[in-house]
């Protein structure tokens, strides 16, 4: 692992990669940063959006994620797995007039768990039900249905932007981390840009031990992407919590939103808030 992350480093310093919490989009000048930031201000007010996912903003830094990400209202943009559309109520709107927003979920029909089968199909139907239920708001959205072990999300080289919050550690359980990052590759147009958002576990920790605690290594998941094909274009510490331990008894769902251990110790979880986060971006080479 050490050796993994000298030669990742080396590399993020060729493609000019950032680790000082940068926030500057891809390519955007002050004056379109500040054009972004005055347009999606009112989508994180918006009345569509309840209360809880509103006070989760100040974990997942809505404005400047995407900023940093290079998104602008006339891409084409595809959301990998948004789950309950955490981030599709902020995209779908800042999309509807000039861009196209596509969301990728799960066919529960290729899903060899009943139980998962059950959960992506409620999970499906809800997100579909939100975007008919205020067209106004949303427009038209696609959503797109992928068998994960053989993800295909669309024609190649169609999107300009492919985005992924807290997803990755869910595809290394499931082993289908590679192709799920080829298909990112595939989808994407000579120079478009990848964005991930993942649980950072320790620097220190072993691979073997936390794969399935929710928190992979910041070094491991670059190393997925630039096996793909991609280049590291920059990171930030926009979602980073050094408050949090990362070794508690349920993984990172321990942590809020989920507190899966109910009342024992709430109070100190809530205090930690949701977990230290990765922000990366890549770059699919012209």
């Amino acid at each position: 692992m050490k050796k993994l992350a000298l030669a990742l480093a080396c590399i993020g310093f060729i493609a000019g990669c950032h680790s000082d919490g940068d926030t500057k989009s891809a390519g955007n000048s002050r004056q379109e940063a500040k054009q972004f930031e005055s347009t999606i201000a009112p989508l994180l007010e918006g009345a569509w959006r309840s209360p809880e996912n509103k006070a989760r903003d100040q974990y997942r830094h809505p404005q400047k994620t995407l900023a940093f990400f290079g998104v602008k209202p006339t891409q084409t943009l595809i959301e990998i797995s948004p789950g309950a559309g955490w981030y599709a109520e902020i995209l779908a709107p800042l999309l509807k007039d000039g861009g196209h927003y596509i969301a990728v979920v799960a066919d529960p029909e290729k899903l060899s768990s009943e139980r998962a089968k059950t959960s992506y199909g409620k999970q499906n139907a809800a997100l579909k039900d939100r975007f008919a239920g205020n067209l106004q708001v949303y427009g038209k959205p696609v959503i797109v249905a992928i068998d994960p072990a053989a993800p295909v999300l669309g024609d190649a080289n169609s999107a300009d932007t492919v985005l992924t919050f807290r997803n990755v550690h869910n595809w290394v359980m499931a082993g289908q981390e590679a192709a799920m990052f080829e298909a990112f590759f595939e989808v994407l147009k000579p120079g478009g840009v990848l964005g991930v958002v993942e649980h950072r576990a320790k620097s220190d920790a072993e691979f073997e031990k936390i794969k399935t605690s929710g928190y992979l290594p910041e070094e491991y998941v670059i190393s997925l992407a630039l096996k793909a094909g991609f280049v590291l274009d920059a990171r930030a510490e926009i979602n980073a919590n050094p408050k949090d331990t990362k070794d508690y008894p349920g993984g990172v769902w321990t942590l809020p939103p989920t507190l899966s251990q109910k009342e024992v110790d709430r109070e100190k979880y809530l205090a930690i808030g949701e977990s230290d986060r990765m922000t990366l971006r890549f770059k699919k080479p012209l």
